[in-house]
């Protein structure tokens, strides 16, 4: 591939067919649907997008997405392959509250690195590039695999292959570090684990991004070995500082 079609690509191929939209919308005019994901995610929500979770009692993740406006509706930017899992999980913590919950596949979820037009910085930080919302369109090229390297080469690590589920608590997922929580809500699923960790000097272990060579198998999590990379979980007095992405502070 040459430099231009490499650039032309940047510019062009921005759907991530690897995300996949919920909507979730209001049953009637007395329902609040943002009064309602306040009440069950991680992080404040009132000003959007945000990164955020969906947590076990123990306080560990389930799933990350990010939560967009659409007017009375709002709309959940998830993993494709964990959506259905969300929208069971979401409709059973719904209770009888009269909100629809179900996958829109008539948008998509785009990215790109550069700054432009139509667009919003990533709620977890700046250089992990540009996300937008727009109607699906097949013939848009897969942004994927530049994603997944872009955000492993910044130490970002998401979703529930890299995250698990029910494995690994929320602080320890670097959501303190990367905007994924609110630590005045107490309303959530899950408050109670990461309130006690966060009084207790915050995370004792962080999910790192790693060289695959040379990493330890007791902490590996998961690797993508045509990039070299994996993803370990490892102990705050065990992280050299070349392992150390720059946002990571604690």
């Amino acid at each position: 591939m040459t430099i231009d079609s490499d650039r032309n690509a940047e510019w062009t191929a921005t759907r991530l067919y690897s995300r996949a939209v919920i909507r979730l919308s209001p049953l009637d005019s007395t329902e609040d649907v943002t009064d309602f994901v306040e009440s069950v995610v991680t992080s404040d929500i009132r000003h959007l997008p945000a990164w955020t979770g969906l947590l076990s009692s123990k306080g560990k993740a389930l799933f990350d997405f990010i939560v967009w406006p659409a007017g009375e509706c709002l709309l959940l930017d998830c993993e494709a392959d964990a959506a259905d899992d969300l929208v069971k999980l979401l409709a059973y913590r719904r209770h009888r509250r009269r909100i629809g919950i179900a996958l829109d596949e008539g948008v998509a979820v785009h990215w790109r690195s550069h700054e432009g037009d139509g667009a919003t910085s990533d709620p977890r930080f700046h250089a992990l590039g540009q996300r937008w919302i727009a109607p699906a369109d097949p013939s848009i090229h897969s942004a994927d695999d530049r994603w997944l390297a872009h955000r492993l080469s910044l130490g970002v690590a998401e979703g529930r292959s890299e995250l698990g589920s029910d494995m690994t608590p929320w602080l320890e997922c670097n959501a303190d570090e990367l905007n994924g929580i609110d630590f005045e809500k107490d309303t959530y699923i899950g408050y109670d684990a990461v309130a006690h960790a966060h009084s207790h000097s915050s995370a004792r272990h962080r999910l790192l991004i790693v060289p695959l060579e040379g990493a330890d198998p007791e902490t590996l999590r998961f690797g993508y070995p045509h990039l070299g990379l994996g993803v370990a979980l490892m102990r705050n007095d065990q992280i050299a500082p070349q392992l150390k992405p720059k946002w990571l502070k604690s």
